[in-house]
């Protein structure tokens, strides 16, 4: 059966390699983004605006790149929670999902609800999470939400009301379903301990997460804190991005919100788009093995330049964690994180790593610059901090992606209502055809 498999593989790589320059023949923009990186016009939103560019007599130019959700500028909405030293996540959930920031009153009770709506249906983590357990938790993750939908009496029904009630119970149970399947994983596939605690309804997102994950259930505040921040940096980023597009193209079939969900999940777990911050890691465990003393400037650059032209690490010529399909000069999101990770790495002990990841911050750009052509400027993202974040708080390999997951879920909703209330077409691009026509050749003569 393997050489059958293999042979029929060469067969289609054959058949469906197209040239190249058909694509610039045919005016076809591939990724749906032009040879500068903009991205093809595809609908209107007005659930978050990303600035990475400024027009001046006509002219475009790369700027200092900015976020805003609901037209409130994301430093504003992570510098206020820091401020007045509180929780963030929900209230820009509600943000997002109702177009407006909520008043105290409102916020509490939005809270209130989404403490009520964190559990599960009656023997679920027995008999959906920790049956097939599996090291990708982003599987596992899609396999349980699709399977909530038959506990949904009213799982079709397109009404906005309802829509929004699951959208809401969905942003509740990501983290007990997330964090459920490592620990079912870590049992039978790593014979570990499993821990399945109760959600605390009174606690924000970021301390039920710790608090679900860790055997003693016990985290400081600086953790929590710095764990809702990432959660608000990566809760929303446009409707363009893979997973976000894909939202609103299964919405737009008229599906349910279990199955778009779904179809985002199966999109975000991709490494070219919710993997990224692993591969970071990845990169920066290989720099460490690798490069003797990591406090030298000059043997850092070295073995970056390697990694550039592909003769270190994964042999990708990428340096991850640099450059975004949209932010020139800076990722905004990167920027505003960085300075928490400095007060996490402090707490942590983890000084020294943390001026590691700093200098590569510095270098990789310089070294990026001199080695590629570049059309427009290229600096770190927000994967190349999230991970280091992870790794200090103790949070498994396996379950990065899906807290990007438990994060952008919030965004995905906002979208998908979004996309119903507008009543739009089914999202139908064309395809240009380049297959010459055949004559048929009957069994016999072939």
């Amino acid at each position: 059966m393997k050489g059958y498999i293999e042979e029929q593989a060469k067969l289609l790589t054959k058949e469906d390699n197209i040239p190249v320059e058909l694509y610039d023949q045919y005016k076809v923009k591939r990724g749906l983004r032009d040879k500068n990186g903009n991205g093809v016009v595809a609908g209107l939103t007005s659930v978050s605006n990303i600035v990475a560019k400024k027009i001046v007599d006509g002219v475009e130019y790369p700027c200092e790149g900015k976020l805003s959700y609901r037209g409130i500028n994301v430093r504003d909405l992570v510098s206020a929670a820091s401020r007045e030293n509180r929780f963030a996540f929900e209230e820009t959930a509600y943000l997002l999902l109702f177009g407006e920031l909520p008043d105290k009153a409102q916020l509490d009770e939005f809270a209130r609800m989404l403490g009520q709506m964190r559990m599960l249906p009656t023997n679920f983590v027995r008999d959906v999470v920790m049956k097939a357990p599996s090291k990708d938790i982003m599987n596992t993750l899609t396999r349980s939400v699709l399977t909530l939908a038959s506990y949904d009496r009213d799982v079709s029904n397109l009404e906005i009301s309802n829509v929004l009630r699951q959208c809401m119970m969905l942003i509740s149970v990501f983290p007990m379903l997330s964090v459920y399947g490592y620990h079912a994983y870590n049992h039978y596939e790593n014979n570990g301990s499993m821990y399945i605690h109760q959600p605390d309804p009174t606690l924000s997102t970021a301390e039920n997460l710790l608090r679900l994950l860790r055997p003693d259930m016990k985290y400081s505040d600086l953790e929590a804190k710095v764990l809702d921040i990432a959660l608000i940096l990566h809760m929303e980023h446009g409707g363009g991005n893979n997973s976000t597009f894909t939202t609103h193209v299964v919405t737009s079939a008229g599906s349910d919100t279990y199955s778009v969900m779904a179809a985002a999940l199966s999109s975000l777990k991709g490494p070219k788009h919710g993997g990224a911050n692993i591969k970071v890691v990845e990169m920066m465990n290989d720099l460490k093995a690798n490069v003797p003393d990591t406090k030298d400037e000059a043997a850092v650059a070295d073995y970056l330049e390697k990694t550039l032209r592909g003769e270190a690490f994964d042999g990708q010529g990428l340096i991850y964690g640099m450059g975004h399909a949209v932010y020139s000069l800076s990722d905004p999101r990167a920027e505003v994180f960085k300075t928490f990770v400095g007060k996490l790495a402090a707490e942590k002990g983890c000084q020294e790593e943390f001026e590691l990841y700093s200098m590569v911050e510095t270098l990789a750009p310089q070294i990026i610059s001199k080695k590629r052509k570049i059309y427009k400027g290229v600096s770190a993202n927000v994967d190349f901090y999230s991970g280091f974040v992870y790794h200090m708080l103790g949070i498994p390999l396996e379950l990065y992606t899906p807290i990007f997951a438990i994060a952008r879920i919030v965004g995905w909703s906002a979208h998908r209502i979004e996309e119903l209330v507008n009543s739009g077409k089914i999202i139908r691009p064309a395809y240009k055809s380049i297959a010459e026509e055949k004559a048929y050749v009957e069994l016999m003569e072939r």
